[in-house]
């Protein structure tokens, strides 16, 4: 028998699992502990990695996902340890923390279960770590938002406990299954997870059986780990939130159906969240065919009035068919535009929309073919798409530069420090800079010494330390800090993390080999990609004819308007400026010598394409330095691996901002 048994289920997040077992490691000191894994039937490669890295590391493989429950019962069953720690592979666990928490069981033996304090990678406190039993008032106050309205309120806060102080140790209902220890003796009595639930809820019920055995549940808070919550999900084709409801439905059925009205009001409850969710995810989507359906009732409603206007033998729709002739049309465009994927969760597609309104007038005017009752008016069709040909994509334009709803496209490089020694962090600097995925501006090193402040290394100047790292994050506009977990403790990271709580900046760690780092976000990988195996965006033939167009209607646009009074004028001036050199090339964008957004001088990086030379691009904007040939070359093959039209208005938008109003950034 050991100390400790850790027990971590891991389905497809190889990165977090590296980082949570470098940490893991790092935690252990001298406590006698023995680490198991157990596989969901990854296709990442995550096993090989860990049994290269950490060959003491017990693993069960399952060649099925047999869900989160389910695994750590197979790793509880052969588990050796006098305390037990359920740890999800997305966390990262400071190196104090198992100390502090067998001291925590050795303190308090009514214990049976406790968990730490839970970050978010922002530094706030992830508000699952300890909660309440979803009983009738609870979760009615959850669902109506009373919970959120009043977070003070012992009354109206009991789910989340967000009236009592997260700086304190106490007993609650429930504590997460991200980081859950207990006793063997409490597995003993009460078993492991129930194997109904797949995944979501299982947490909820071992807490519930925990209790109803005469153990106590605590959350302490003198230790912490960082979440980085729901990673695995993501990697998967699972529906959470319809999981996630269907384990609250289990657990009310489990423990309160002795009730009829205490069941009923719960499912309600639970019924109504999973609508609120549904609408939360789809709002985008939703809110686009809402507007749609207003924008159609309305143009068949103003049709039927311009062409009764027109026609003195027409008097309007017949009132046998009113209201459901202004309605019905609109629903069956909806269909349309829904089978032709023009709504998206996250963005609002223009030419989707064109395309679906093009085969609604077709199908609606063969409709009225066979429907001979129905056909009262093929012209008031016809005017109707007329005006939502014209409606529907206005009101998206509008909606996207005004608000910036619905565009995925990101043209800023993101303020990034790095934290570590100095080789470590020239090598991270460099793959940034190569880096195709994602934009970084690395404005600078934080150091653990004070020594280095001031230094210069390279291009990169330490401009701090730990210490005042927060004053450096406001001062500065920082959106990313990227730690070196080789350098850089994980007490002293977790000190900075919690320090910087409610700022707006994202904390990264790089993994140990500095090929990956990962965050709330997403993993992204920092080393280069082999361009021969790639093909863009910018390559396929959706986006190289809407890309074409574009060139081609808004260049004959300025060709007919601006051209003619730029050149005029530039023949009275002999210093000709940067709009001037901007405006006279726009002949060689029409006849498809250039492009109006496209790389500064390179069309190919060895066979890969990344699209014609552009007048603007990342490099102009962005003000790069274009004898820098490893920028151009990384911002090149960004621009072509993210290329959408709207990406090149959005470019170009900022463009003509610098050439008319000379603003440097």
């Amino acid at each position: 028998m050991c100390d400790l048994s850790v027990i971590i289920v891991n389905y497809n997040v190889k990165e977090f699992l590296l980082n949570s077992l470098s940490s893991i490691y790092k935690a252990l000191g001298k406590i006698d502990t023995e680490i198991i894994v157990v596989d969901n039937a990854s296709e990442d490669g995550s096993m090989e990695l860990v049994e290269e890295k950490y060959p003491s590391v017990i693993q069960i493989k399952n060649k099925k996902n047999v869900g989160f429950g389910t695994a750590n019962n197979q790793a509880l069953e052969i588990a050796k340890g006098k305390y037990i720690l359920l740890l999800n592979p997305d966390t990262i666990v400071r190196e104090d923390t198992f100390e502090k928490m067998l001291q925590f069981f050795k303190n308090n033996l009514e214990a049976g279960m406790a968990g730490c304090k839970v970050l978010n990678p922002d530094g706030s406190l992830q508000l699952a770590c300890r909660r309440g039993f979803p009983g009738p008032w609870t979760s009615f106050t959850k669902v109506i938002g009373l919970s959120k309205l009043f977070p003070k309120s012992k009354l109206f806060a009991k789910y989340n406990l967000t009236y009592l102080n997260e700086n304190k140790t106490y007993e609650v209902d429930a504590v997460s299954g991200a980081f859950m220890m207990l006793r063997k003796e409490t597995y003993d009595k009460i078993g492991g997870f129930d194997p109904q639930f797949f995944m979501y809820g299982e947490d909820l019920d071992l807490c519930y059986r925990t209790q109803n055995a005469g153990f106590k549940v605590f959350y302490v808070h003198t230790t912490e780990i960082i979440h980085y919550k729901g990673e695995s999900t993501k990697r998967s084709s699972i529906d959470e939130t319809k999981i996630f409801y269907e384990a609250m439905h289990l657990f009310v059925k489990k423990h309160f159906s002795a009730s009829i009205i205490v069941e009923s009001i719960l499912r309600l409850a639970i019924f109504i969240r999973t609508i609120l969710a549904f609408i939360n995810i789809y709002k985008l989507p939703i809110a686009s065919a809402v507007i749609d359906f207003i924008f159609f009732s309305g143009a068949i409603y103003t049709a039927e009035k311009i062409h009764s206007a027109e026609k003195i033998t027409w008097e309007g729709f017949p009132s046998f068919a009113v209201p459901y002739v202004y309605f019905l049309p609109s629903l069956f465009q909806l269909l349309i535009s829904s089978l032709t994927n023009a709504y998206k969760k996250k963005s609002l597609s223009i030419l989707r929309i064109i395309l679906s309104l093009l085969y609604g007038l077709l199908l609606l005017s063969s409709l009225t073919f066979f429907f001979k009752q129905f056909a009262f008016s093929r012209a008031v069709i016809l005017i109707t798409y007329l005006i939502v040909l014209v409606a529907f994509p206005l009101w998206r334009i509008l909606v996207m530069f005004f608000f910036k709803v619905g565009l995925v496209s990101d043209t800023k490089k993101r303020k990034t420090l790095l934290v570590g020694d100095e080789n470590t962090l020239i090598n991270l600097a460099g793959k940034l800079k190569k880096n195709v995925n994602a934009l970084y501006e690395v404005v600078g090193f934080i150091s653990k010494s004070r020594k280095d402040v001031g230094r210069k290394i390279s291009s990169y100047e330490y401009l701090g330390t730990l210490e005042n790292l927060k004053k450096i994050i406001s001062e500065k506009k920082i959106e990313l800090v990227i730690f070196s977990t080789k350098e850089i403790s994980f007490t002293q990271m977790f000190s900075v993390v919690s320090e910087c709580g409610g700022l707006k900046v994202e904390f990264l760690v790089s993994g140990s080999d500095l090929d990956y780092v990962v965050g709330k976000s997403a993993i992204s990988m920092v080393d280069d990609i082999p361009l021969l195996k790639i093909e863009y965006n910018i390559s396929s033939l959706f986006h190289v004819l809407s890309k074409r167009m574009f060139d081609v209607i808004i260049g004959l646009l300025v060709l007919l308007s601006i051209y003619p009074f730029i050149y005029l004028f530039s023949l009275f001036r002999k210093k000709k400026g940067k709009l001037y050199n901007f405006i006279i090339k726009v002949p060689l964008i029409v006849i498809g010598q250039y492009s109006f957004v496209g790389p500064f001088s390179n069309s190919y990086y060895d066979d890969l394409f990344v699209g014609k030379k552009g007048l603007t691009g990342f490099w102009f904007i962005e003000n790069l330095d274009t004898n820098d040939q490893d920028e151009l070359r990384k911002i090149d093959i960004y621009y072509a691996k993210n290329y959408n039209i709207w990406l090149d208005m959005e470019i170009l938008g900022k463009t003509i901002s610098k050439l008319f109003f000379r603003t440097e950034q």
